[in-house]
C-alpha cells in the first residue's frame, strides 16, 4: 500500500503541443510549476507578461532571444545561463538559428497569462 502510493507520483508528466513547439509539465503542485519548454527554431512565444506569477527559466540546450521590457530589450542566454522574470516584466522568448530547451520553475498560477502580442493569434 505505501509503495504504491509513492510510485502514483513516478512519471506523472504531461506533454502539451504548442504552436511553437511543446512544453512538457513535470511538477505539478499546489504550490509551483516545473516545466520544459522545446521551442522550434524560428519560433517564439507571445509577448506577454503575469500579474502574480513568478518564473525563472534555466537554458539546457540552444540560444534563447530573451525580449524584456517595453524597449523589447534583446538578452541571448546561452546554455547554463538562466533568468527570473519577475511579475509584470513584458517578455518574449524566441529561438532564432536552433531549437531550444528551456527548464521553467515558477509559482503556481498556469492562467495567469497576459498575452500582449502572439503571432499565432492566441488571446
Amino acid at each position: 500500500m505505501y509503495t504504491k502510493n509513492i510510485l502514483k507520483n513516478l512519471n506523472n508528466q504531461i506533454t502539451i503541443d504548442k504552436p511553437w513547439g511543446k512544453e512538457v509539465i513535470w511538477s505539478n503542485s499546489e504550490k509551483y510549476l516545473g516545466k520544459l519548454l522545446y521551442i522550434n527554431k524560428g519560433s517564439s512565444l507571445s509577448y506577454q507578461y503575469h500579474n502574480i506569477k513568478e518564473e525563472t527559466i534555466y537554458v539546457m540546450s540552444g540560444v534563447l532571444y530573451l525580449h524584456v521590457g517595453d524597449e523589447k530589450e534583446v538578452l541571448n542566454l546561452r546554455e547554463g545561463e538562466s533568468y527570473f522574470i519577475p511579475p509584470g516584466l513584458k517578455h518574449r522568448f524566441e529561438a532564432k538559428e536552433d531549437p531550444v530547451t528551456l527548464l521553467e520553475a515558477s509559482t503556481y498560477h498556469p492562467k495567469d497569462v497576459v498575452r500582449l502580442e502572439d503571432k499565432y493569434d492566441r488571446k
